[in-house]
């Protein structure tokens, strides 16, 4: 119990302590006249009050993520806390703030299009079609995964088809609708429920029997049935994403950067909900190696049940807050993932808006981009639902890592820190180059093997992108100036 509230506690200070130190690096300028002020459309570009617009962007970014993944993530022992708190601080926070400013500098524009501003036109290209692929398998995974478990609440009676095509068709109003009609009337509700939903189990676990385990050195080595098939490194940072670092994130913060009404809301809505989510997550990973008595248990019962996350989310929540609580923890996990595929699929049509130049204050015009990505996703429905959640896992990893190197360059052209985003930037490139060597659906390759060249894969990164910038007449050396 003491590592977990200690673990809060951190990512609380985190927040006060580093993500001002982030925002003095970057330099805020309140002044600086917004988007959402300068360009207002009442469709994309509208300003919202600061409340509206952190549950708007919490929820945009939590979805599935600090749930599901915080379960999955729970079996490898207590090393998912300290993954969540440095995870949440150093790389995920550090990332959705600069991604976001980044946005709200330059007119909101989609993360691709920012990439590109930085990195060239050649990653710009790669980014649009990267970036758009992992929306559509967002939103076929956030189509799938509130549909089941809505079908599971409700013993089947409806099937699982007749809530996709629900699910499908709320996807398609969000995605059409001027911002201010729908969305954000509702995840400020749905927002307060998945708050509440978190607030319930950390009092239950404050108030319960429950044992939850310390952070040791025994503690820290991988506690999975199968540690040889799946390392803990790199397949930890790979499962809890949201929770730690996503991508995902980068391509939800332009839609706020759109609403801002001033640069100095920044840290409380792209760091700060950072923070909240990786809290949330702390608590369903917390929750998880306690409800079924350690992490054995958990990762028994996980494994008897087909490792069905939706099950385990199910079984914690009416366990530890009974019926009523039940009922608002089960209101959080299925109005996240909902309300963040939603998102994802407005993100894709203002990506795809940017990219053709094409304006969007005619519904007409929104209707004839939204249709294929729509179509797309629903083929992709068809596809076991664990291969896509596969895909999604790494390509989100590798997008927030992409994002984060881009944030090194616009540092490294300001003569700003660059190691804040440069040292996770690095990171997260091993843990993906090694994971889609050693992953399954990757190269499977042997687990040594796979490290050798997760290494090689660092130093090639590394060698290019310095080569980028000192091209661009850039040194890599600057003044440590916070």
């Amino acid at each position: 119990m003491i590592s977990f509230l200690l673990s809060v506690a951190t990512l609380i200070i985190g927040y006060f302590s580093y993500g001002k130190i982030v925002e003095r690096i970057f330099g805020i300028k309140e002044a600086k006249v917004t988007p959402a002020i300068r360009l207002e459309d009442g469709i994309d570009y509208t300003p919202l009050p600061l409340w509206r617009i952190f549950l708007i962007q919490f929820l945009n970014i939590a979805g599935l993520g600090p749930i599901f993944g915080a379960i999955a993530g729970a079996m490898y022992g207590p090393s998912a806390f300290l993954w969540i708190v440095l995870g949440s601080i150093f790389a995920g926070g550090v990332h959705d703030f600069l991604s976001g400013m980044l946005s709200v500098r330059h007119d909101g524009l989609s993360i691709s299009e920012v990439v590109g501003i930085y990195l060239g036109p050649y990653v710009k290209h790669f980014m649009r079609f990267f970036t758009i692929i992992l929306l559509i398998f967002v939103g076929t995974v956030f189509m799938m995964g509130p549909a089941k478990i809505i079908d599971g609440m409700t013993s089947g009676l409806f099937g699982v088809w007749t809530w996709v095509f629900i699910i499908l068709i709320y996807y398609v109003l969000s995605t059409l609708l001027p911002i201010d009609k729908l969305i954000s009337k509702l995840y400020p509700v749905f927002g307060v429920a998945m708050l509440l939903m978190a607030m319930g189990l950390f009092v239950a676990l404050l108030l319960g029997s429950y044992t939850i385990p310390e952070i040791t050195i025994d503690n820290l080595r991988n506690m999975t049935i199968s540690p040889e098939d799946t390392p803990l490194f790199p397949m930890l940072f790979i499962t809890i994403a949201c929770g730690a670092i996503s991508g995902f994130h980068a391509t939800q913060s332009p839609l706020m950067a759109r609403c801002m009404k001033n640069e100095k809301e920044g840290k409380k809505v792209f760091f700060g909900t950072m923070i909240t989510e990786g809290i949330v997550a702390l608590i369903w990973a917390a929750a998880s190696m306690s409800f079924f008595g350690n992490i054995e248990g958990l990762n028994g019962a996980m494994i008897a049940n087909g490792n069905n996350a939706a099950w385990a989310a199910n079984e914690i929540s009416l366990g530890m807050l009974g019926k009523i609580g039940g009922v608002l923890a089960i209101l959080g996990i299925v109005a996240a993932p909902i309300t963040s595929g939603d998102t994802a699929f407005r993100s894709a049509r203002l990506i795809m808006a940017d990219i053709f130049k094409w304006d969007q204050k005619k519904i007409k015009n929104r209707l004839i981009i939204s249709l294929p990505l729509f179509m797309v996703a629903f083929l992709l429905t068809q596809i076991d639902f664990g291969i896509i959640w596969r895909y999604f896992a790494w390509s989100n990893q590798t997008l927030a890592t992409i994002v984060l190197w881009m944030a090194t360059a616009y540092l490294i052209y300001n003569n700003k820190n660059y190691f804040i985003s440069a040292i996770p930037a690095a990171f997260m490139t091993a843990v993906c180059g090694t994971y889609i060597l050693v992953a399954p659906e990757g190269f499977n390759l042997e687990n040594d093997v796979a490290y050798y060249g997760g290494f090689i894969i660092l130093l090639c990164v590394i060698i290019l992108f310095s080569w980028f910038v000192r091209k661009k007449g850039k040194s890599l050396v600057i003044p440590l100036k916070i």
